[in-house]
């Protein structure tokens, strides 16, 4: 292989008529953006990427050259580059932190559409009620998966397996019943009992068993570690339980 310039990358990645593969996509994004001129070489068979990929003993495309010297693959050319990269099966708070986010923005719309105004007590309501709503989509997406490691700590679900399946539903129950302020009746009680149930089994799996294990509360296939992010989970149905009855009762009138 012919020396590149300096400013120039060699990149050579699946390009075929049924599928273009995406990390060369990154890998050609990422080059430009870092300021190389990129020589982009299309595989356009599943021969010509074998055939590549024996002569130059890599097991993966794409494949980039900087200096004639081979960087590797998209993860070696962000760390090329300085940039992270994330690690398989590494432990993070981005599904959480995306989710509570957008909940805030839409109870935040809802306000401003509805009362003209944006910081309101029914944004904050909105706020919790949503919050419970789209981590119920999170679980119901692999109710069997979310079972399998919600039965790791929930202490009534270990006495009885079908709860670990109803709980993503109750939640998304409540959180729709409470979006709407309807039927505080039914809302409440499943919000309460099963935030407390919830809130005592979290403690208890991390504060006193001091076990390290993955959380369920954003679905059977997260890498969320189990704490203090399920437990703020439980602790805001038990506060929207709590709030939601006294306005049932007539014991708070906003």
């Amino acid at each position: 292989m012919a020396t590149a310039s300096p400013g120039t990358a060699t990149v050579y990645r699946m390009v075929m008529d049924k599928h273009v593969c995406p990390y060369g996509l990154k890998t050609v994004d990422l080059l430009k953006r870092e300021g190389f001129a990129v020589e982009d070489n299309h595989l356009t068979t599943r021969a010509q990427t074998d055939a590549f990929k024996l002569q130059h003993g890599v097991q993966t495309t794409p494949q980039t050259f900087i200096g004639g010297k081979r960087i590797g693959g998209y993860d070696d050319l962000r760390r090329h580059f300085g940039r992270s990269v994330r690690k398989e099966g590494a432990t993070s708070y981005q599904p959480v932190i995306a989710i509570f986010a957008m909940a805030a923005m839409m109870a935040l719309g809802l306000s401003w559409y509805f009362t003209g105004m944006v910081l309101t007590v029914a944004a904050a309501e909105w706020f919790i009620s949503l919050s419970m709503c789209i981590l119920a989509i999170q679980k119901l997406q692999d109710v069997r998966s979310f079972s399998t490691m919600f039965l790791g700590y929930d202490l009534l679900a270990q006495r009885w397996v079908p709860y670990s399946f109803l709980y993503p539903f109750g939640e998304g129950l409540a959180g729709v019943l409470m979006t709407a302020h309807a039927l505080p009746w039914l809302s409440v009680p499943i919000s309460l009992f099963i935030g407390t149930v919830g809130a005592v089994s979290v403690f208890k799996a991390v504060y006193i068993d001091r076990r390290d294990i993955k959380c369920a509360c954003v679905g059977g296939n997260s890498n969320v570690p189990l704490g203090f992010v399920s437990l703020t989970e439980n602790l805001f149905m038990i506060a929207m339980a709590l709030w939601m009855g006294a306005k049932m009762f007539g014991w708070i009138t906003f």
